[in-house]
């Protein structure tokens, strides 16, 4: 029996970043002989162990066989002749594909060191266009790697290619999409992901929506990109770049997806994007199963941003109505979500990164005087049920309005 660290964990090393996961791989062992050591076994498709003490996850090296459509159409086998070059070359990555003894010693068949060196993600071998899902994991390790200078071998980049056009990506499952996406946009260049999807042509398969909106324009004079497509891009790099939370790195995704629905001859202008983009934004939530948090913020900063924007110009019902659509008495940190997604919008500009928001203190300083009014002055007069209501309403927009006039001055 041998045992040795694979995939991250080595890469991760060689590479000279934190190791926080560990992988690893026993040759020569079976099932029998993992349990009589008192490891756990855990695994349904192929035989996985936990260590008796710390936990981890220790699986017997195997080999796999396509069977069928998607991520999980394969047929396992482990067994004790198995060997750990049998085992790396299924990985779907070079830099994937090493491994590590007890004693630091490196098995590495597939050259994953060189592609390190060369900083290029090339896939292991043909049985890579097996499996769909690894277009999404390719795509989210070049935005983990873009940092870097890591880039797609271009015989990589055409086998996804000719995943994307095999119609093998419709088989993967919401769930494990979903986990690539949000894994993705958690990543230090999440735009790069987009862009490589984009580039094998699975954007089209996978979120048709932010696709469409390549090659739309906007107008000049508010947007130095004009292409909407490109300021989604801006807008999420902006959302890595202030270490936003995944809420709104979402939102940021989908905040403009109306602009793919103006007819070509309304361009570059697109009257009530807001509100066109809602089932949208919507058919994609449902799509991938999307977490309720991040569909709500998404729906909201899609129907709301350019309030965001105009917030200094609202009127004192206006804005309301806006703190009472996010129930900001109860949910102030969703508020806060849709201020910080704003704000990356409209930093998401070509030339505009670093110019003021000044609407982002402004709308906190709105909430601050919607929230500092209090409720038992009213009970105390007598009010109750939906007349409490309404009188705490009156007040919060008289409040409002004072709020409005003393930033005036």
């Amino acid at each position: 029996m041998q045992i040795y660290k694979v995939g991250g964990a080595v890469r991760d090393r060689l590479l000279g970043k934190p190791v926080t996961d560990i992988d690893w791989v026993v040759v020569g062992a079976t099932a029998e002989q993992m349990q009589a050591k008192g490891f756990r076994p855990v695994g349904s498709d192929f035989p996985v162990f936990l260590h008796p003490k710390t936990g981890d996850e220790y699986a017997l090296a195997r080999t796999e066989r396509k069977s069928g459509h998607g991520y999980g159409g394969f047929i396992f086998h482990a067994s004790p002749d198995v060997t750990l070059e049998e085992d790396l070359i299924r990985r779907d990555l070079t830099i994937n594909a090493m491994a590590e003894d007890e004693t630091g010693n490196i098995t590495d068949p597939y050259h994953g060191q060189r592609d390190l060196e060369a900083r290029v993600l090339r896939h292991v071998s043909p049985a890579f266009a097996e499996d769909p899902l690894r277009v999404l994991r390719v795509a989210r390790f070049a935005a983990r790697y873009a940092g870097l200078g890591f880039s797609i071998a271009p015989e990589t980049l055409e086998l996804m290619r000719q995943l994307s056009r095999s119609g093998e990506l419709q088989a993967l499952t919401p769930e494990r999409c979903w986990k690539e996406i949000s894994r993705a946009l958690m990543e230090d260049q999440p735009q790069v992901f987009i862009e490589v999807l984009r580039s094998c042509d699975a954007l089209e398969v996978l979120l048709p929506e932010v696709n469409a909106l390549f090659g739309v324009p906007q107008p000049p004079a508010h947007h130095p990109e004009i292409d909407s497509g490109v300021h989604t891009l801006s807008v999420l790099e902006q959302s890595a770049l202030h270490k936003q939370p995944l809420t709104v790195r979402w939102a940021c995704l989908l905040h403009d997806l109306g602009k793919g629905l103006t007819a070509e001859k309304d361009w570059p202008r697109h009257i009530a994007h807001e509100h066109k983009g809602l089932r949208l934004i919507k058919a994609v939530n449902e799509r991938y199963k999307v977490p309720r948090d991040c569909q709500e913020l998404a729906l909201l900063v899609g129907e709301y941003h350019t309030h965001g924007h105009r917030a200094l110009e609202l009127k004192a019902s206006t804005l309301l109505e806006l703190l009472q659509r996010f129930d900001v008495y109860r949910r102030p940190q969703r508020f806060e979500e849709f201020i910080a997604a704003c704000e990356m919008d409209a930093r998401g500009r070509l030339g505009l990164e670093n110019r003021p928001y000044p609407q982002a203190d402004y709308l906190r300083g709105a909430a601050r005087a919607a929230l500092a009014v209090a409720v038992q002055p009213l009970l105390e007069q007598g009010f109750r049920g939906p007349e409490l209501g309404e009188a705490l309403k009156h007040e919060r927009l008289k409040a409002l309005q004072a709020y409005k006039a003393a930033a005036k001055d």
